[in-house]
């Protein structure tokens, strides 16, 4: 517990606490702005809400034979895209500010241990660093994950478009060759472009 302080971007560099002992203390010089970690849990929750919904809706579009006009599927895959983009950069944040952390408190691999070992050291912050390694390691997969996962969801929803986009110009020839051979002209093909305008 972080007591609302950010870890992400957080800079810091370690000082001798008295000069007989030569005992180091890590000293943190500006705390990573809390907009960062807000805006990562923001994301995640988000996206696992979203997610439920997709789930939702496939599986009643499964169950019920439902499918989706062209004008639906196009609005799932933008959908999808904005929830790409916006866990791909909640995941780059999470990445390059613990990176930085890691960096600050390690001075850069100056010291003799890992960020990973010094997860289990004191680090005398006025807060509970115990484990933040393993927390900001667990935050990093899911975030990373989940892209992954509306990455899928983004191709399936392309996918899917590019279906219906097709199946509706074979509808519309289909509805042209017909006319053509029962020798009708060619009205429907302008009332179907006057109702899509």
């Amino acid at each position: 517990d972080f007591q609302g302080k950010c870890l992400l971007f957080t800079e810091g560099m370690w000082q001798n606490e008295n000069m007989t002992m030569g005992k180091q203390r890590f000293i943190v010089e500006e705390w990573g702005p809390e907009s960062s970690c807000r805006f990562i849990t923001f994301v995640g929750i988000v996206s696992l809400i979203l997610s439920d919904v997709q789930a939702w809706r496939t599986f009643f579009s499964l169950c019920k034979g439902h499918d989706d006009s062209l004008f639906h599927a196009f609005l799932n895959l933008l959908l999808c895209l904005l929830v790409v983009f916006v866990v791909f950069v909640a995941g780059t944040i999470s990445s390059v500010g613990f990176s930085a952390w890691c960096d600050s408190v390690t001075e850069n691999g100056v010291m003799p241990s890992s960020c990973e070992d010094l997860q289990d050291t004191d680090l005398e912050l006025g807060v509970d660093s115990n484990s933040f390694y393993d927390q900001f390691t667990i935050a990093q997969f899911g975030l990373w994950s989940a892209w992954l996962c509306w990455l899928g969801l983004t191709v399936l929803a392309f996918l899917k478009v590019y279906h219906n986009h097709r199946q509706q110009e074979l509808l519309d020839s289909l509805v042209q060759e017909k006319e053509l051979l029962l020798g009708h002209p060619l009205q429907r093909s302008s009332c179907n472009r006057n109702a899509m305008i």
